[in-house]
């Protein structure tokens, strides 16, 4: 699917602000589960995994299930293009997701990656 990346389809899945929050927290973390994105966004499971779905279904998100925990991270076949602005998005609005790297950073008992 990613290789039918156009700059519509993935603007369109980004045109949203909890959508947006979560591609950038898992380009800045690599790799994020549901329940780090909840306590990260402050927003419940539901809405959290019905947004990760539409990011995944559009082809720039994969998942992965270890134990009892989904993992979320950038779909590996990405075109250059959409990490490049992902990144330089991530960089030049650092202060704009402050707020959700500090809630990221205190959570306790985050869950332990083996992979």
């Amino acid at each position: 699917m990613t290789e039918l990346l156009t700059p519509t389809l993935v603007f369109k899945a980004l045109a949203d602000d909890t959508r947006v929050r979560l591609m950038l927290l898992i380009t800045r973390e690599t790799e994020l589960c549901v329940c780090e994105l909840m306590c990260a966004l402050e927003e419940s499971q539901p809405k959290i995994s019905r947004h990760l779905a539409q990011l995944r279904s559009a082809g720039l998100l994969a998942d992965r299930r270890q134990g009892q925990w989904v993992y979320y991270r950038l779909h590996p076949a990405l075109p250059d293009w959409v990490h490049e602005m992902l990144q330089s998005t991530l960089a030049a609005n650092r202060f704009w997701l402050s707020p959700e790297v500090q809630r990221l950073q205190v959570m306790n008992d985050r869950p332990a990656r083996c992979c």
